[in-house]
């Protein structure tokens, strides 16, 4: 068979075939967003990786530290945590056994119902951007829209959005002018492009009982709306569920690895990418937003779409002609290769790296559930001021910033334990808030426990929370001449600091030090091997004591 010429130009012509099919599909998953679509800004910056890995973060961000997120959207209204509109269509689940009970079957109250019965009727932006602004928050971030697909501006290609359904307000317009009004930053995070995958349980049904089989209202079309309330909108413009749904789609936690578009995902058309492309730079357009966070792999919709690169290169763009050609734009994403990272910056969800990291980076986590929670208000299980304050210096300590969420309840308002921590975090913040700003990393970040043990991160990060710090776990960070040592908690005896002992590599020239908020003179001897810092008498604060170190 070798040797035959007849079978050699039928195989031929079978491989042939296959390298083309295997080229076309290669083709259509790297779907290229078109010229018909809103406008590309061109500029330095082009819709690739090598061109945006000219990218540098600006010294204002470096500086400022600390971010506070509303992460708020129609998610929050019945309060039973994240992921709500995805997890109500999963039979058996908490979520779906509560939302039966509160509001019928999915196949008849569904999200888009949930959208309607949210009002946020006592919400005050001010009020709330002035509160995050007294905790230290030296940015502010608003949830533009989440995987539930809901638009919460006045959107030009989501007419599910917040102008024309719940609220009927610009909700990021009110944000951002009350950002302005307090001098804050804006930032916008962006969640919607997975609304694709994040909706396959929309499409499905009960698996048993009366209604198996009934399928629930993620397949609807414009023409069911006949006589409804929502008679006009189309629901696929909201679930986007005209498609096959991805393998082991009946297991809800096969998306988290489909997240990146592989392991069987199914992958979104061409118009739901271009879609997704002109709602986020009509988002840019009209808001010129200082920062922008993606919830994605790398950036939206990559690699089976070319749009996340070009609203990078456009947003870069945009942002330096409004600056007269400087960039002061922040761009987030996810799960970042090295590479990447020269390109935006890499947010960690829930966790920290454990070394310092060269270039800036920001964690992203939250006091309580992405979505509002009435369980963990009911159940005390917020993360106290002293976990945020402690998370904070530790990130620092990395070159690293901060962005946390504060949930708000479905009416718009804060409840009174979250209200309590943020202004406990704005009283650490304001006696301690000089170690915190505008510093740079040490030459190490620090010493103790914590640093000795391994807490490696998982996916886009989730290993806050694994190991505690203690009064014996200190974090480093300086500004100019100035070293700000931190303590976790106030000491049982004498502070040790291996670090600025004599021997030690990294031993400083010590002029003075003092204990941020207390008058009392600090008793201090260096030694061979360590520093000594006498404890104080009074320490004031139960948080983290700072010391500040002169040096010659």
């Amino acid at each position: 068979m070798k040797n035959n010429p007849s079978i050699r130009l039928v195989f031929s012509i079978i491989i042939a075939t296959t390298l083309n099919l295997k080229t076309y599909a290669q083709k259509a998953f790297h779907a290229p967003i078109g010229s018909n679509n809103e406008q590309q800004l061109t500029g330095k910056f082009e819709a690739n990786w090598e061109s945006l890995s000219n990218y540098e973060v600006p010294e204002w961000y470096r500086n400022a530290k600390f971010g506070i997120w509303a992460h708020w959207g129609p998610q929050c209204e019945p309060g039973q945590g994240d992921w709500y509109g995805r997890e109500m269509y999963k039979q058996g689940s908490r979520v779906y056994n509560w939302h039966v009970e509160n509001y019928g079957h999915p196949s008849q109250f569904g999200f888009k119902d949930i959208i309607r019965n949210w009002k946020a009727e006592n919400w005050d932006p001010e009020k709330l951007v002035a509160l995050y602004k007294r905790a230290g928050a030296q940015y502010f971030f608003a949830m533009a829209n989440h995987h539930d697909n809901m638009d919460l501006w006045d959107s030009k290609y989501q007419e599910w959005n917040s102008v024309n359904l719940g609220p009927k307000t610009d909700i990021i317009e009110r944000w951002a002018q009350a950002a302005k009004n307090n001098d804050l930053p804006l930032g916008l995070s962006v969640h919607s492009a997975h609304a694709w995958l994040w909706y396959e349980t929309a499409q499905q049904s009960d698996h048993e009982g009366p209604l198996k089989g009934v399928s629930y209202d993620g397949t609807l079309t414009k023409d069911d709306g006949k006589g409804t309330w929502w008679e006009g909108l189309d629901p696929q413009a909201l679930y986007a569920q005209d498609h096959s749904l991805s393998e082991e789609a009946n297991d809800i936690a096969t998306i988290h690895g489909q997240w990146d578009w592989k392991n069987g995902a199914s992958l979104p058309s061409v118009a739901y990418s271009e879609n997704f492309y002109n709602r986020t730079i009509d988002l840019i357009n009209k808001f010129n937003p200082d920062l922008i966070y993606f919830d994605d792999t790398a950036l939206p919709l990559y690699p089976v779409s070319d749009a996340g690169l070009k609203i990078a290169a456009h947003y870069y763009n945009q942002n330096m002609k409004l600056n007269d050609g400087k960039l002061n734009a922040v761009l987030f994403g996810k799960i970042l290769t090295d590479e990447q990272k020269k390109s935006l910056v890499w947010d960690v969800e829930r966790g920290a790296p454990n070394e310092i990291q060269e270039l800036p980076w920001q964690t992203c986590t939250c006091i309580g559930n992405w979505h509002y929670s009435e369980d963990y208000y009911k159940n005390d299980r917020y993360k106290s001021a002293k976990d945020v304050v402690h998370t904070l210096i530790d990130i620092v300590s990395k070159n690293g910033n901060l962005l946390l969420s504060v949930p708000i309840k479905g009416d718009g308002t804060l409840d009174d334990k979250e209200i309590k921590i943020v202004n406990q975090i704005g009283d650490w913040m304001e006696v301690n808030g000089e170690s915190i700003f505008e510093t740079r990393p040490w030459l190490v970040y620090g010493e103790g426990p914590a640093v000795e043990t391994s807490n490696p991160i998982s996916a886009q990060g989730f290993n806050e929370g694994k190991i505690k710090f203690g009064s014996n776990d200190i974090r480093f960070n300086q500004k100019g001449k100035i070293l700000y040592a931190s303590i976790f908690g106030i000491p049982e005896q004498s502070i040790k600091i291996k670090n600025l002992g004599k021997s030690s590599e990294n031993a400083l020239k010590i002029k003075k030090i003092e204990l941020l908020g207390s008058n009392e003179k600090v008793k201090w001897k260096v030694e061979n091997d360590h520093l000594t810092v006498e404890k104080p008498n009074t320490a004031p604060n139960e948080v983290a004591l700072v010391y500040k170190i002169y040096q010659k």
